[in-house]
């Protein structure tokens, strides 16, 4: 019996110090976002109408989101991939914002599990509501 605990304990730590130092691969994050709002189990994307001075903002808004670094992109690319990570575990979410047409995208997706209880579509819509309550 003790050996088993012992034995669920380091497999508790090594899955924690895999969530928590998993390398992120830019080139299966930074993406281009889904082009029509939707949620689903796990993420959201959120369609808004804005101008390049409304994604600058965003992507000031999102940099400093706690526990939350750029991943990929650029201002100047009107495409940015962001992981911000959850405070326990350290678990990452993946957010991508891109600007065209007159619209930003915002596409936020967790990367280990089936289900973020709602936290991506919960931190989107709290940063929607600072962008627009920043144009008022």
């Amino acid at each position: 019996m003790r050996y088993a605990l012992i034995l669920l304990v380091f497999a508790a730590l090594g899955f924690a110090l895999w969530v928590r130092f998993a390398p992120s691969d830019p080139a299966r994050w930074h993406v281009s976002p889904p082009e029509e709002p939707r949620r689903f189990v796990g993420g959201i994307v959120e369609v808004i109408p804005g101008d390049e001075a409304d994604f600058a903002r965003l992507a000031t808004l999102v940099e400093t989101t706690q526990r939350t670094e750029l991943l990929a992109g650029s201002p100047g690319e009107r495409r940015m991939t962001f992981v911000t990570r959850s405070a326990f575990w350290g678990f990452p979410d993946y957010t991508t914002i891109a600007y065209a047409n007159g619209r930003i995208t915002i596409f936020a997706r967790l990367r280990f599990g089936r289900s973020d209880l709602g936290v991506n579509a919960a931190r989107v819509g709290g940063w929607i509501e600072l962008l627009q309550a920043v144009d008022e």
